[in-house]
């Protein structure tokens, strides 16, 4: 018997008039049924044939289902954050890449080998950010500000990137824009407001936003985060800086999915409250098996919850779907070729400069001066 499919709706703001007013806008995403523990065991064993047959590998979020985690690790594939997805599935000899996470993901992952396939569970699986700035209205609010440097946040669709001169994620944004300020660069910053505000606040860059939101961290809430720590006051506090500003204020450590594991592993403490998406809980326990982790609150105990502390659109993934596609070929995803070279412009320039951070260069020497982007 086929277990239904529960589609559920899902609200989030995409700006109106110069980035500043926000409407509320629908969309919605569907729950895959979770399988029973046979049918985890029947799935996970059709994928390790199917990867091998198919020359393919599998790249995962932290957000996604633990299983699709732990299988892509034990099939040689990769859990990372998007930086490292972006890098992996350029630089992987396999030849279809499979991608556990949201669209813009795999759009990235296309855009870097368009000479591969890459599949997705579910192709519908979206973001709030990419869904909040369409990139004809994002455009026009380029336009109107043609002497800044346009810096975009991964979370932004193939066509948002082409019109960027920079691409950025939440592990390398404020080495990027500090350095493109040193070298006189007034930024226009798309389409997260709370990390932009988290960078312009760091570095103290010129820096216009667009008006948008994740609506998994948009939701923790400072004053019961501060309640939550005086029933453990011996936690430390991990905050994503897509969080708002008063949530990443109480933080011990800021910072991107990689960096917060690096902060637990690092700390000295025992005990964690951590604002991000649940699904990094995973990841979490099993690289710190003695210490104790707690999710940072949300509005999930009222009506007003939107995604309770884990993208709806994540949860679009599972086991079912892999197997799915690696079978059928089904999910491919598509790139306009024409967009391609543009949009992998601020891409290959992220990977430039962390390549150039790591091999010891300098910040400024990775970045050209006023007007030359």
């Amino acid at each position: 018997m086929t277990k239904a499919v529960n589609v559920i709706d899902v609200e989030y703001e995409q700006p109106e008039q110069e980035g500043a007013v926000c409407a509320t806008k629908y969309a919605w995403a569907r729950v895959p049924p979770e399988p029973s523990q046979a049918e985890r065991g029947t799935l996970k064993d059709k994928i390790r044939r199917l990867l091998k047959e198919k020359n393919a590998v599998m790249v995962s979020h932290y957000y996604v289902h633990p299983d699709l985690q732990d299988l892509a690790e034990e099939t040689g594939g990769i859990v990372s954050d998007s930086l490292e997805m972006a890098r992996f599935g350029r630089d992987h000899a396999a030849q279809t890449l499979v991608v556990s996470g949201v669209r813009f993901m795999g759009e990235t992952a296309k855009i870097l080998s368009p000479e591969k396939t890459v599949l997705m569970p579910d192709l519908d699986a979206t973001c709030s950010l990419d869904l909040g700035c369409p990139v004809d209205e994002f455009s026009a609010f380029c336009d109107q500000h043609p002497d800044r440097t346009v810096v975009v946040y991964a979370n932004t669709s193939a066509a948002v990137k082409a019109r960027a001169d920079w691409l950025v994620t939440s592990s390398c944004a404020l080495e990027i824009v500090s350095a493109l300020k040193d070298k006189g660069h007034k930024i226009l910053w798309a389409p997260d407001r709370h990390l932009g505000g988290y960078i312009q606040q760091q570095t103290g860059a010129d820096m216009l936003f667009w008006n948008g939101a994740c609506i998994v961290h948009d939701e923790f809430k400072a004053l019961e985060l501060e309640l939550l720590k005086k029933e453990h006051p011996q936690a430390k506090i991990l905050v994503h800086p897509e969080s708002p500003a008063e949530v990443v204020a109480l933080a011990d450590a800021v910072g991107s999915t990689s960096a917060i594991l690096k902060a637990a592993q690092t700390l000295d403490a025992s005990e964690f409250i951590v604002a991000t998406d649940k699904g990094m809980m995973h990841k979490l326990r099993q690289l710190n098996p003695s210490k104790t982790f707690y999710e940072a609150p949300t509005a999930g105990n009222s009506a007003t919850c939107k995604s309770c502390a884990h993208c709806p659109w994540m949860a679009m993934n599972g086991l079912a779907g892999v197997a799915h596609v690696l079978e059928t070929g089904a999910n491919a995803v598509h790139v306009d070729p024409a967009l391609i070279p543009r949009a992998r412009l601020p891409i290959d320039r992220m990977l430039a400069f962390t390549a150039g951070l790591k091999n010891g260069q300098s910040p400024g020497a990775l970045v050209p001066h006023f007007g030359a982007a």
